[in-house]
């Protein structure tokens, strides 16, 4: 397994070239900024899947037992415009324009892994994220008519921030965003003007959002640095780029284990699997009740049982 894609389990869509299928058939678009057109005319949603349609299991399975029926397409029609971002490894497949569209949206919206389904508002800013569910079609359409009150919630707040100041301006704003499920890096990226509101009425971050968004901005242009130097094959250097960070502690808590299980991917890639081992029960005891304790569990039964082959 690649070393982006180890790294990815823990940090953890009108116009078609004629020839063109599309894995989730008709309807769908390949163009975004013609989708939020489209999205600002008819007053709907955005739902943009990013897909590896002819190799990612995942997206065609969910292709397959949801979005292919007839079931889903009048469940959303009315609610959302459907965007297909495809990343097929059959290159025929995409013009050159639209491939490299797709590509360049890939990093804006930090999308790591397929199939990713971002629900956005009409300007592209995205306030959900989800994936594969089981159930079928009109369970996926139940769970994405969950997903579009977290719009509601958020433009209520917005509005009623509008209305107040100073650090009551501020804990909606922070209220608000800590209610989005798209993850702080996109937070960061498509909400820098609420964000900025936030600085400015409370100077003093009396919530703590600003200095908590601020080590989480850090921290993900850190893991883009491990993932660049990763993609390298350069795993001395993301080695010696971990290393430096711990002397520093520069992070603490849960990022600091995050860093660690890095560390413990980097020696398997240089085949140091009792350093490894060591690595993850270091993280372990960083947050031994975390929320990813029982993944580091299950990454030491993976390396335990490579090393007995």
């Amino acid at each position: 397994m690649k070393f982006a894609t180890l790294l990815r389990t823990f940090s953890c869509l009108c116009l078609c070239s004629i020839g063109t299928t599309l894995a989730g058939g008709e309807g769908w678009l390949t163009d975004l900024e013609a989708a939020k057109q489209q999205a600002a005319n008819e007053k709907k949603n955005l739902l943009i899947d990013f897909t590896g349609s002819d190799w990612c299991g995942w997206c065609i399975k969910l292709n397959k037992e949801v979005f292919s029926h007839d079931a889903f397409k009048n469940g959303v029609k009315d609610k959302f415009i459907l965007v297909e971002l495809d990343f097929p490894r059959d290159k025929s497949k995409l013009t050159d324009e639209i491939a490299t569209q797709n590509k360049a949206l890939q990093k804006e919206y930090s999308v790591r892994g397929f199939p990713t389904i971002l629900i956005a508002d009409e300007k592209g800013r995205p306030f959900a994220k989800t994936g594969y569910r089981p159930g079928g079609p009109d369970a996926y359409v139940a769970h994405l008519n969950e997903l579009l009150a977290i719009r509601d919630s958020r433009d209520a707040s917005f509005a009623e921030a509008a209305k107040a100041e100073g650090v009551a301006k501020a804990n909606l704003l922070v209220k608000s965003l800590r209610s989005l499920q798209i993850g702080d890096e996109m937070v960061g990226k498509f909400y820098a003007v609420e964000i900025d509101a936030i600085k400015a009425a409370d100077p003093k971050d009396e919530s703590g959002f600003i200095k908590q968004a601020e080590t989480k901005q850090k921290f993900s242009a850190f893991q883009e640095q491990l993932n660049d130097l990763g993609s390298k094959g350069d795993f001395e250097g993301v080695m010696k780029a971990i290393d430096e960070n711990l002397a520093a502690n520069r992070f603490d808590g849960d990022l600091k284990q995050q860093i660690l299980i890095f560390k413990s991917i980097t020696f398997m890639q240089l085949k140091k699997p009792e350093e490894a081992l060591k690595c993850l029960d270091d993280a372990k005891a960083v947050a031994p009740e975390g929320q990813i304790a029982g993944q580091i569990d299950g990454l030491k039964k993976r390396i335990e049982a490579g090393m007995k082959k």
